[in-house]
């Protein structure tokens, strides 16, 4: 391996122009080799003023460029499954971001195809498990001195949803973070799920269903509801409390700048999960390449992604038929311990 890690980065559009930014100034140990995306012009402009970088339009040719010793995937949920197994062919670690594959037949076939491999190369980007609240949180669960978890109260709200947002969405793809979440807080799986829809919001573009209130059922007998609500209008805001025997825990209240002046008390609110969770990702991404450097994989697993998504996939038909629906998740495959 060489000195700094080549990796490759799959979609230079928000998030991954994001990434491409984060190895460039902030992660220490990484470059950029070589960018993919369908729009060449969009990926130049993600990658001005870095020397070397190789642009392309296809997964392949992009993972082809001398010096890919790694992969960060940013493009949307629907390709992914393409450019994980294209990494596998070639051995090489991969980071990508949420939804591993957003359909549950997809995502078990990226499973099974690194079980044939006999060895993880896989790092999904759920990256709340590096956020510096919810670890604290994790760390008193774990910890148990309030007792055994009984509920798990979220919440989940955007300024305003992306053109082409469906009411499937709020689900497979936002909530997918509080699946991931919550299997994690509580070390439970998640057994069965109903949503609840109130009547949409006026904000809500025509046709979606929006907000949504989402109830998880946990094999651990704790209850997880999540509020989400896509087209809020004021900012991005993502809260958690953890209901316990003897006590409770709540985090994501303070993610603002307050200002005082002209008699006045005011918080700024995020926009963007960029800015929320900016610390998250920085951590996530440095975790990433240290761990490939060492030639390790670390932190969520294909395994977490397809329970994700087999999880979601219940909440979709939840949602579709109004009524309460069972997770079906087969026992997790020795590589995943």
């Amino acid at each position: 391996m060489s000195e700094l890690l080549g990796v490759a980065v799959l979609g230079a559009g928000h998030m991954g122009a994001d990434h491409i930014r984060r190895l460039d100034r902030v992660v220490s140990g990484a470059r950029v080799v070589a960018v993919a995306d369908p729009d060449p012009e969009r990926a130049r402009r993600a990658v001005a003023g870095i020397d070397g970088v190789a642009v392309r339009t296809e997964v392949r040719d992009a993972l082809a460029v001398p010096g890919v010793e790694a992969v960060l995937i940013a493009s949307p949920g629907p390709a992914h499954e393409e450019a994980l197994l294209a990494a596998f062919e070639r051995g090489l670690p991969v980071l990508c971001e949420k939804p591993m594959v957003p359909d549950p037949a997809g995502a078990l076939r990226v499973v099974e195809a690194e079980e044939r491999l006999g060895r993880r190369l896989a790092q999904i980007g759920f990256m709340r498990r590096y956020d510096a609240e919810y670890r604290q949180l994790k760390a008193l669960l774990d910890e148990g001195a309030l007792g055994r978890p009984l509920m798990l109260h979220c919440v989940h709200r955007n300024v305003s949803s992306p053109p082409g947002f469906t009411s499937a969405m709020l689900v497979d793809s936002s909530v997918s973070h509080e699946i991931d979440a919550a299997r994690w807080l509580l070390g439970q799986e998640l057994t069965a799920v109903t949503v609840v829809r109130p009547r949409p919001s006026a904000g809500a573009p025509e046709g979606l269903l929006d907000p949504q209130f989402v109830l998880f059922e946990t094999d651990g007998g704790a209850l997880v509801d999540v509020e989400v609500f896509v087209n809020c209008g004021f900012g991005y805001q993502v809260r958690c409390e953890a209901v316990c025997e003897t006590g409770s825990v709540r985090i994501g209240e303070e993610q603002a700048v307050r200002v005082t002046a002209r008699a006045a008390d005011r918080r700024a609110v995020p926009q963007d999960y960029l800015v929320r969770f900016a610390d998250a990702y920085d951590r996530e991404v440095q975790a990433w390449v240290d761990a490939t450097r060492r030639g390790r994989v670390t932190g969520p697993s294909a395994w977490d992604g397809y329970a994700a998504s087999v999880v979601a996939g219940a909440g979709v038909r939840a949602l579709e038929t109004g009524g309460r629906v069972a997770v079906g998740l087969p026992r997790r495959p020795a590589l995943y311990g």
